[in-house]
Formats: C-alpha cells, sequence, structure tokens
C-alpha cells in the first residue's frame, strides 16, 4: 500500500506545471516618470543619488539617538511588524498546502451489546477502540495552491513595505518634532530678545517723560508693545512643549521619560549642503508605499489563478490505515488492521456561475490594485516635485526675510539713536521698534518653516530608511 501511494502522489506531483490564470508581469511606467525632477535644477538640491538614514546629514548625535529610539521603540512601528509577522504565517500556511495533510485519530469507547448483537461465549460489556492514520494530498493540476501560495508571497511582500512606509513616517515625524521643538526654543529667544529691546527702548522714553521731553502717550504706546510681545511667548512656549511631548510618544517614552538634553535643545539643526534627490527613477524604486502597492497588484493577479482553478476539478488523493479492537486485545494484528486507497474528485458542475463570479470579482480587484498603483506612482512624484518646489521657495523667503530683518535692525539703532539726541518723534520710533520685531519674528519663523521643507523632501523621496 505505501509504496502504491507512493507512486501516485509522484506522478500527482508531475501534473502540477499548470497554472490557471493570468501570470503576473510587473506594471510599465511612463518614460517621463523616470525622468530627472522638474525642481532638481535649483541650487539647494543635487541630482546625486539620495542618502540612506538621511537623518545623520544634520550632524547631531541628539537626533541621531532619538531617530534610533524612535526605530526601536514606536508603537506604530510594533503594529506594522506584529502584521508582517502576521503575513508571513499566512505565507508559511499557504506553503503548506503543497504537503500531504495528516490526521491521527484514536476513539475508546465502552458500552454495552444488545444479546441479538454478542456473539454466543462473549462480554456483552467491553472496550472498542478505534484507531486510523489518514493521508490527503491535493493534486494541484491546475495551479490553485501554486496561485494561493503567490498570492500569500504578494501580501507579505507588500506588509514588508507598508512596515518601511511606517518606519519612513515615523523618522520624518520624529526629526520634525525634534526640529519643531528647537525651532520654537529659538522662537521664544527671539521674543524674549524683541522684549528685552523695547524695555530699553521703554526705559529712554520714560526718561525722557521725566525731564518733560517727551509725552506720557508716548511712554503708554511703547509699554503696550513691549506687552503685546511678551504676550507672544506664552503660545510659544505651548507650541514648544506640545512639539516635546510628541517627540516622546514617537520614541516610546513618556512625557516624564524625556531626556534632559532633549528638553533643553535650543539650536535648530540646519543643512550647509545641496540635498540629494536623484531621479524619478530611483524614486519609484525607493518608495515603500510604490513597492507596497506594485506586490498588491501581484497578489490579486494570483487571486484570479486561485478563482479560475476553481472551474476545474479538484483531486485529492487520500489514504487511510486503521485497526478496530474489542476488549484492547490484539490492537496492531493483521486481523483488525483496514486500509484504503484512492482519489477524491470534487467539482461543481454544470453550474459554475457562482466561480464565474468570483473570477470576474478577482479580475476587479486586479483592475483596482493596477489602478491603485498608478495613482501611487503618480502622487510620488507629485508630492516630490511640490516638496521641491516648497523647499526652493522657503530658502527664498528666508534669504529676503534675513536682508528686511537686518535692515529693519539698522533703522531701529538709528532711530533709537536720533530719539536720544531729539532729532525725531516717537512715532517714527516706534514704527521702527515695530518693525524691527515683526522682521525678527517672521525671520524665526522662516527658519522653521525651512527645517520642516527640508524634512517634508526627505519623506516624499522616500525617507532613505533601510536596514542598519
Amino acid at each position: 500500500m505505501t509504496r502504491t501511494f507512493i507512486t501516485l502522489l509522484l506522478g500527482a506531483s508531475a501534473l502540477t506545471a499548470c497554472a490557471a490564470g493570468p501570470d503576473y508581469r510587473p506594471p510599465v511606467t511612463r518614460t517621463s516618470a523616470a525622468a530627472p525632477f522638474i525642481g532638481a535644477e535649483d541650487p539647494a538640491v543635487a541630482q546625486s543619488p539620495a542618502q540612506d538614514h538621511w537623518w545623520r546629514l544634520y550632524d547631531d548625535p541628539l537626533l541621531d539617538t532619538l531617530v534610533r529610539d524612535a526605530l526601536a521603540a514606536n508603537t506604530d512601528i510594533r503594529v506594522a511588524v506584529a502584521r508582517l509577522e502576521r503575513a508571513r504565517a499566512q505565507l508559511r500556511g499557504a506553503r503548506s498546502d503543497r504537503l500531504p495533510s495528516t490526521t491521527l485519530s484514536g476513539s475508546p469507547t465502552y458500552g454495552r451489546a444488545s444479546q441479538a448483537q454478542t456473539l454466543p461465549g462473549m462480554d456483552r460489556e467491553n472496550w472498542t477502540i478505534d484507531m486510523g492514520l489518514n493521508v490527503a494530498y491535493e493534486v494541484d493540476l491546475f495551479g490553485r495552491v501554486k496561485r494561493s501560495i503567490e498570492a500569500a508571497r504578494g501580501d507579505t511582500a507588500a506588509a514588508a513595505a507598508d512596515a518601511d512606509a511606517v518606519r519612513v513616517v515615523v523618522v520624518a515625524d520624529t526629526v520634525r518634532a525634534y526640529v519643531d521643538a528647537t525651532a520654537s526654543a529659538e522662537r521664544i529667544a527671539v521674543a524674549r530678545q524683541t522684549v528685552d529691546l523695547l524695555d530699553r527702548s521703554l526705559r529712554i522714553t520714560q526718561a525722557r517723560f521725566d525731564v518733560g521731553r517727551s509725552d506720557r502717550l508716548d511712554v503708554v504706546r511703547v509699554t503696550s508693545l513691549r506687552d503685546q510681545q511678551a504676550a507672544l511667548i506664552p503660545s510659544l512656549e505651548a507650541d514648544r512643549n506640545a512639539a516635546l511631548f510628541r517627540l516622546a510618544t514617537l520614541t516610546g517614552r513618556t512625557p516624564q521619560d524625556l531626556p534632559d538634553a532633549v528638553r533643553a535643545a535650543r539650536q535648530t539643526p540646519d543643512l550647509t549642503q545641496p540635498i540629494p534627490v536623484g531621479d524619478g527613477r530611483a524614486l519609484l524604486a525607493r518608495r515603500p508605499d510604490v513597492r507596497a502597492a506594485e506586490r498588491r497588484l501581484a497578489a490579486d493577479t494570483a487571486r484570479i489563478g486561485v478563482a479560475t482553478a476553481d472551474l476545474y476539478p479538484r483531486i485529492t488523493l487520500g489514504g487511510s490505515v486503521g485497526t478496530t479492537a474489542i476488549g484492547g486485545g490484539n490492537l496492531f494484528g493483521g486481523g483488525p488492521l483496514n486500509w484504503l486507497l484512492g482519489p477524491l474528485i470534487s467539482w461543481a458542475f454544470p453550474n459554475q456561475e457562482a466561480n464565474r463570479a468570483r473570477i470576474a470579482a478577482a479580475r476587479a480587484d486586479g483592475d483596482a490594485a493596477l489602478a491603485s498603483f498608478d495613482g501611487t506612482v503618480l502622487r510620488a512624484l507629485e508630492e516630490t516635485e511640490t516638496a521641491l518646489s516648497n523647499y526652493a521657495q522657503a530658502l527664498s523667503r528666508r534669504a529676503a526675510l534675513q536682508t528686511a530683518r537686518d535692515e529693519a535692525a539698522r533703522a531701529a539703532r538709528i532711530s533709537t539713536a536720533r530719539q536720544r539726541e531729539g532729532r525725531i518723534d516717537f512715532l517714527t520710533v516706534l514704527d521702527a521698534l515695530r518693525t524691527q520685531a515683526a522682521a525678527d519674528a517672521d525671520l524665526a519663523s522662516a527658519d522653521r518653516t525651512v527645517a520642516f521643507a527640508q524634512v517634508d523632501l526627505f519623506r516624499a523621496l522616500g525617507g532613505g530608511w533601510t536596514e542598519g
């Protein structure tokens, strides 16, 4: 029996070369999608390949530590990794269908038979023991198992890409929160410097009022401007605290556990070199969401084959060996031993409308997956070009605001000096001070916007996260 069963298995495996449904071929993207970026002509970026571990370009050891902590402890990453493990388990389950399944059964029962069913001289009450081993093997004649494995393999690769996408987002959010915290600290410092400047102007105005060379209204006006600037500080402090709390969550900490070094950070990281961005071809190869969409398309294409295979007969080779003994005697002897061997053929025929409906649904899922892939490619290019444009414009705006701030500071110094000499009225001085305060605040805000634009560009490029 064993030799016959093995022979049948070997013969059946030779018939599994054909698989129903379409063979998967990766989608072809437009030629223009692989071209250099439109925004790559800006001197602030370089067309050299984008770098992995991009946050290290800031050369900030504290930031490096925070990103490493986030990759190790972030809860969103842990969820993504768990989903990946689930997909891997499902792949192992799909692969197991290529092997014979075995079932071992045993059933000891104690009972009393009727007198009519009992031979003379035998006990009416006794133990009955049934034991058996069943073996079944599906002959994958039309590739149902093969396509199921292909689908599970695609799902697993998509889950792995999804996990990388979460890591990209977590790294970008961690750097952004750190930048937000340090930039808020710098904005607070600028606001306090403005308040100090207005305090000095208030002392000068008060002194002039005390000797009768200035009006009381001048004192009131500069005091009002000073208080307005001081009122901005609590709001900035709240922004900084929110960024620190967000940073704690991203790195898997409670707010109380955030290191003191992070709370004390005041210098916003900045780049002193052009950002390497590569081209469209490299972008599509490195973006995890594009890889995930392509793998889901492969999985859905394989599921068309799974549904198509149900149009044909499903053949399962089965065999069993067992024994039945009464009273436990001669359990493994030749007398009570029984066995059987044969194929099982199941086929939903002639009404196959349900199967054809499943095929149509699987094809629709494949069409949707293809459209999703095309959309993901377009969005990746859109996000990158938008990030490049925003970064270039943020740099231009900061440069203009830097010039404006320098001129405003110069005007404020001249006005204050002339006020001491009594050569100009106070309204001119007040206007100069107000202009400098606004210019300082705008420049600090522009520095923050530039830092955010850098992070957004790195994120659009695919984040540059890799193992290691």
